[in-house]
């Protein structure tokens, strides 16, 4: 039981850093360019990315933009109210992998991210970054601790992406006039991405808590990034697709 919940711990940590890298990297520099981030910092981002979860940037964006094109409607990659909450939120991969093997899909939506020689020599390599983490544990904890830890790692960082869609389109605040939806614990296990409804919202905000106590974890780091020359902000202020707002806050 010791080694589980060490295991459990390690996991938890490797699965907010993902997560942490998602949001900032993949979600807000990458596919709205709410911010940019330094060449080291890309790098340092991009490196994490392929060592916790194998992801290809251009893949991820161009699956998310296609989602802002078509979003909770046919063509939507990943909807709960097109496709079922249950299957977005168990079978979330399987719709990522489902659209982005569409022809021509990726390089439509980000053609603005075409490899370059780092990711034909290394970052496209998705298994080799998967091992070199997995090694990276093994040498740090053992082999029981990494093995124990990637599997639990793989469900939390798969269950955690599929709530910020399936939660994030059903259940929860909805200040703003779309179908997405605000959940403050969420945000506090996603960095920031259960203010799904806000980013709906205002989708080239930096800064994901546009109301009063509304948590987004990932915004003091963009801060101090910004403060250290490492990162800029594109907009001050947020700039609304519909700047409508719901009167009266709905729960669904």
């Amino acid at each position: 039981m010791h080694l589980f919940l060490k295991s459990l711990l390690v996991a938890f940590l490797v699965t907010q850093v993902a997560i942490f890298c998602t949001t900032v990297f993949l979600h807000r520099a990458a596919s709205h360019r709410a911010l940019k981030l330094s060449k080291p910092l890309t790098y340092i981002f991009r490196t994490i990315i392929w060592l916790t979860t194998g992801i290809k940037p251009r893949q991820w964006v161009a699956v998310h933009r296609v989602h802002h094109a078509y979003t909770d409607v046919p063509g939507d990659p990943h909807s709960p109210i097109v496709e079922g909450f249950a299957a977005i939120q168990f079978g979330n991969v399987y719709f990522y992998r489902r659209t982005i093997r569409i022809p021509g899909l990726v390089e439509r939506y980000a053609k603005d991210l075409a490899p370059d020689k780092m990711d034909k020599i290394v970052y496209d390599r998705s298994l080799l970054g998967l091992g070199i983490g997995i090694a990276i544990l093994w040498l740090t904890f053992g082999w029981e601790l990494a093995l124990i830890t990637s599997v639990l790692h793989t469900a939390m960082y798969l269950l955690l992406s599929g709530a910020i869609n399936a939660i994030g389109h059903t259940y929860g605040r909805r200040p703003y006039d779309n179908l997405a939806t605000n959940n403050n614990w969420l945000a506090l296990f996603t960095a920031g991405e259960g203010l799904h409804n806000n980013h709906h919202a205002a989708p080239t905000s930096a800064k994901l808590a546009l109301g009063k106590r509304q948590i987004d974890p990932s915004w003091p780091f963009i801060k101090v990034m910004v403060a250290l020359g490492q990162a800029t902000i594109r907009h001050s202020e947020p700039k609304f697709v519909n700047p409508k707002r719901i009167t009266k806050e709905t729960i669904a």
